[in-house]
């Protein structure tokens, strides 16, 4: 348990960010599956409506570093070629 009162500030701070930072990664995670659901139905404008939607989430949370880079580029290239394949 943190003693100081520097240590128990820095606690609760870790606290506040965890939490947040576990809703940004909620957040991605379900824009992702958002596009997935719209590719899965069919409709070609719903999943590239649902994609513009998330390519700028997962870009805004690769930048804070709540997901890694290439974790965030390969998401988007991987929901990108299949939102084009059903395009296509």
């Amino acid at each position: 348990m943190a003693n100081s009162p520097q240590a128990r500030k820095r606690a609760r701070q870790n606290d506040k960010r965890r939490a947040q930072n576990t809703s940004f990664r909620s957040l991605v995670r379900t824009k992702i599956k958002r596009v997935l659901a719209a590719i899965k139905s069919g409709d070609v404008d719903a999943s590239q409506a649902a994609l513009k939607d998330a390519m700028p989430i997962i870009d805004r949370m690769a930048n804070k570093g709540i997901i890694a880079k290439n974790k965030a580029a390969r998401h988007k290239s991987r929901l990108n070629a299949k939102v084009k394949a059903l395009a296509i």
